[in-house]
This record gives C-alpha cells, structure tokens and sequence, in this order.
C-alpha cells in the first residue's frame, strides 16, 4: 500500500529545486506576430487549451530553463504571436506578457480566452466566500483508505492511505451500498466516514482608509496618533483606567478587532485605550501592527509586504501607506533553524494557486503531516511562502514549520494584491521583466 501522492507537488518540486539551484483575445486568423512564410494557424482559432493540466509556460520561446509559470486543460489562453524556435516540433504561441507554451503541447480553440481564473474561486459559483477554494477533510482517528476505482472502493484492498489528521480536499461525493464516497484531487476514493470536515474560518484582517494610520512603536518618547489591533487572548478584560489594578468593566474575546486612540506605559506594561469608549485593554492581549521603515528594495509608491515577529501580524503597504493589516502565524523555531521563518528582505519568486506540503520523506520526523491542496501560497525565501492554513486559528501567535500562515481570507485577498499576477486560466507563475514579485521583509 502507497501513501497519496500529488503529481502537482512533484512537478512543482522539480522547478523549485531548480529555481533554488539557480538561485485579450487574438486575431481569428493570424497571431498580432508570426513568420510570414509560415502556415497560417487554422481559422476561426482564438484561443488555445493545453492538453494537460499543469502544462508548462517559459519566459522565452525554447527558454525552458525560464520558467513562467503553468496553465490547466480547462482553460483558454489567448494567442499574441507565433513563431518557429528550437526545442518545440511545432510552434511557439505567445499567450502572455512573457508567456510562450509549445503548441505541441495545446489544442486550439474556437472559445475566446479566459478573462479570469478558471480554478475554484470562493464566492463564485455557490461556493462560501471564506477563502477555502475546496472542501477539505482531515483522517480521522485511524484514518482513511483510498482507491483509484470508485466502482471496487471497499470491495478491494486500499490503494493508498492517510494518517490521523492527513487533509485532502474533496472534488466529488457518490454514494454507494449506502455509503458517500469522496473522490480527491489526487482521483482517490474515500469513505467519507473516514472522513471529518474542515470548518470555515470567518476572521479576516484590515483594510486601511485614506489617512487612516497604524501605531507607532511603543516607547516613552513616542507619540500614538491611532492605530488598530486584535485580542490575541482566549479572553481579555478591558479596564477603566491605564493601570494593572484598575477597575475590570468588561471584556473582549480572541480575534475581535479593536480601535485604539490613545497608549500609556505603566512600568513594564503597556495600554491601550478603545476609541470612542472608556476602556482599556493591556497591550499583552493585543497584537498590534506597527509603522515601519520601507526597505530600500521597495519603491516609492511600490506594493510591498511587512512581517513582524514580535507581533505575529503582516501589513501590507502601497510605498510608505498602510494597505492592508492582519495576524499571521510565523515559523516557530529560532532564527537559523528549519522551522524559522527567516528575517531579511526578499521578493515573491513563485505564486501558486495550490500546492500539497508535507514531510513525508523526513525519517528523521518525530511527525508525519500531509496536507493536499495549500491555497494561495506565495513563496518569498526558498521553500519559505506566505499562504492559506486552514488545519489551525492560532493566528496571532508562533505556529508553523517556518512560513507565514494566514486565515484563508486574508491568504486569498493578498494573492490577487501581490506580483506576480496569475492571467486567467494560469495556476501557477514566476516573475518576469514586466512582473517582478513583491517585496516581503521579515523582522
């Protein structure tokens, strides 16, 4: 019997380790570009559908050492030029701003091309808006068997197994003898006995109004002009006045998002006072992000993204204006180990719709985990990313195995905000001249 494995992940390890190594529609007719004593492409063609899923797309025509990115079988690239080029026995189709797949490797369409994301959306199409592209399950307490074969699952020993806890996302349910059956994306069957639900996860993290700041770092000699913050404890009292023996008149509950107006340091301890209420909070039940420096690295008024540590939250800024705040869950190792989240100043080299994550070929591991389809992940510092975590709502405090996990809202809202952006029918890219990834800086 075989543990699951997900074709995606592979191909996507071999063009990480790679990388690591190295570290509209068109005309009907005729391509905008092509060579003029060339066949003409065959009428009526403005489109094309890879044949594959995961079909592969490179910077350059015969530049397969450039990668770009891939595309799935159900989508329709648009066609900007055709041109013969080495290493494809056809020839090559630009689809994208520096975007080009070998036509050998696609059919072409008659459907125009794909103006948005053909992967599951959240909110589009019946599915909830909580930033779950898929309905994910995790093994149960002696957890789960799949078989490639809906027809013999149950009847035949398993093909495949899954340990307590292991997540898969579920694409399809059948019912059988009595029995629901849960068909994954890796094609593998499931009693959904086996099986139990991930639940939605409602919280999501702020969104800035113009002129509207974060806090300052806390000191003595420091101004507070505003800022915002969440209860980070199970339950935190809120105080009458700044002090540890003030009067208790009340209380907030974890992951409630809090306005603060004014700070005060008593001692060691630091407060903050609610807006518009006489009531405040002590700043250890609180996370709240602060105004920081932009980095070199990042331009006047570029896209950029700030991961604090010691406060376990992410802004994410438009030059030196706050954009977007909100709790994450950062590696919870030392710096220097594996499970760090490494400090530095780096830029998106690889955005993926999905991916699996697991540690499955460790035999040093004290525990195995597997978890099938991780959305929106964005990789910044080698196998290091930002993404969706839905196994966990310990946002706010130090959790992972060294990336920043966020609530599947927030990991959704700033995949579509960062670089370098996914055309429609795309599932994964690679920067490019013409879209270089974001700047993340760990501190």
């Amino acid at each position: 019997m075989k543990r699951l494995q997900n074709t995606r992940s592979w191909v996507w390890v071999a063009w990480i380790s790679a990388a690591l190594a190295g570290s509209g529609s068109a005309h009907a007719e005729a391509p905008l570009w092509s060579d003029a004593e060339d066949v003409p492409l065959p009428a009526g063609a403005q489109s094309v559908a890879p044949k594959n899923d995961d079909t592969p797309l490179f910077q350059r025509p015969g530049a397969r050492d450039a990668r770009r990115g891939t595309a799935v079988s159900a989508s329709r690239l648009p066609i900007y030029s055709a041109f013969r080029g080495i290493g494809c026995s056809g020839r090559w189709l630009e689809v994208g701003p520096y975007a080009w797949v070998c036509s050998d490797q696609v059919d072409y369409s008659s459907d125009p091309p794909d103006p948005s994301p053909v992967y599951p959306q959240p909110g589009v199409a019946g599915r909830p808006n909580d930033g779950l592209p898929y309905r994910y399950f995790f093994a149960g307490a002696n957890g789960a068997y799949g078989y490639s074969s809906f027809l013999h699952a149950g009847d035949e020993a398993p093909e495949s197994s899954l340990e307590k806890g292991w997540a898969v996302a579920i694409v399809e349910e059948r019912t059988k003898g009595g029995d629901t059956w849960g068909r994954t994306t890796r094609n593998q069957w499931i009693n959904m006995t086996e099986l139990g639900a991930a639940r939605s996860f409602p919280f999501h993290g702020h969104t800035f109004k113009m002129g509207e700041k974060l806090a300052t770092v806390p000191s003595k000699d420091s101004s507070f002009e505003g800022g915002v913050g969440w209860v980070v404890s199970e339950r935190a009292s809120t105080f009458a006045s700044a002090k540890s023996n003030a009067k208790v008149t009340g209380f907030r509950v974890r992951f409630s998002e809090v306005s603060l107006e004014s700070r005060a340091i008593e001692g060691k301890a630091v407060f903050f006072k609610i807006s518009g209420e006489d009531a405040w909070l002590r700043g250890a039940d609180l996370a709240v992000p602060t105004q920081s420096v932009r980095p070199k690295e990042a331009g006047d008024h570029e896209r950029w993204i700030d991961v604090d540590l010691a406060t376990q939250t992410l802004v994410a800024f438009e030059g030196d204006t706050p954009a977007f705040a909100t709790l994450v869950s950062t590696g919870r190792g030392a710096q220097g180990t594996e499970t760090a989240t490494p400090k530095g100043v780096h830029r998106i080299w690889a955005k993926l719709f999905t991916t699996a994550m697991d540690n499955l070929e460790r035999e040093d591991a004290a525990h195995y985990y597997s978890i099938d389809e991780v959305p929106w992940v964005q990789f910044f510092n080698k196998g290091v990313a930002l993404h969706g975590a839905f196994w966990h709502r310990n946002f706010g405090h130090v959790q992972s195995h060294g990336c920043v996990n966020l609530a599947p809202i927030d990991a959704q809202m700033l995949f579509t905000w960062t670089t370098p952006n996914l055309p429609g029918g795309w599932t994964a890219a690679l920067p490019a001249p013409v879209d270089r990834g974001t700047v993340v800086r760990v501190r």
